[in-house]
């Protein structure tokens, strides 16, 4: 099964956040590099990107056939999603070990999502309360 690991930090959430020394910077690019690695080299990476600051979201809505375009996120917060893996995991068991060797998971939190298959499970799922099918 996919899981989506949402990397939420609280850098992402600041407005302008002060400039991380190099070497500390050097230190998590470098982390983040071997862990990327390790999911290629399992075989289980199917994606991944950071995500600039909040201050740079633009948020679309549309609400009775009216785009409504606004500056900034959907919602302010003390943490935002900074980034996020698509990985291949056997179960959830499994996602939350590899989520747990996320680097981002010792300044923040990674939220594991399972990703929903519509393929494998159309004829069995159900779809929630205003979720929207895609096209």
């Amino acid at each position: 099964m996919r899981y989506a690991f949402l990397i939420v930090d609280p850098e992402s959430a600041r407005p302008s956040p002060e400039p991380t020394p190099p070497d500390v910077a050097a230190q998590v690019m470098k982390e983040y590099g071997e862990y990327t690695q390790m999911l290629r080299d399992r075989g289980i990476y199917h994606g991944g990107e950071a995500l600039q600051p909040n201050p740079t979201a633009t948020t679309v809505r549309v609400e009775d056939g009216k785009t409504i375009i606004t500056d900034g996120p959907f919602i302010e917060a003390k943490e935002a999603l900074g980034g996020f893996y698509l990985v291949e995991a056997r179960d959830l068991d499994e996602a939350l070990e590899l989520a747990a060797a996320c680097p981002g998971a010792k300044w923040g939190a990674i939220e594991v999502r399972p990703v929903w298959d519509y393929a494998a499970d159309a004829e069995t799922a159900a779809v929630p309360d205003g979720a929207a099918l895609p096209a």
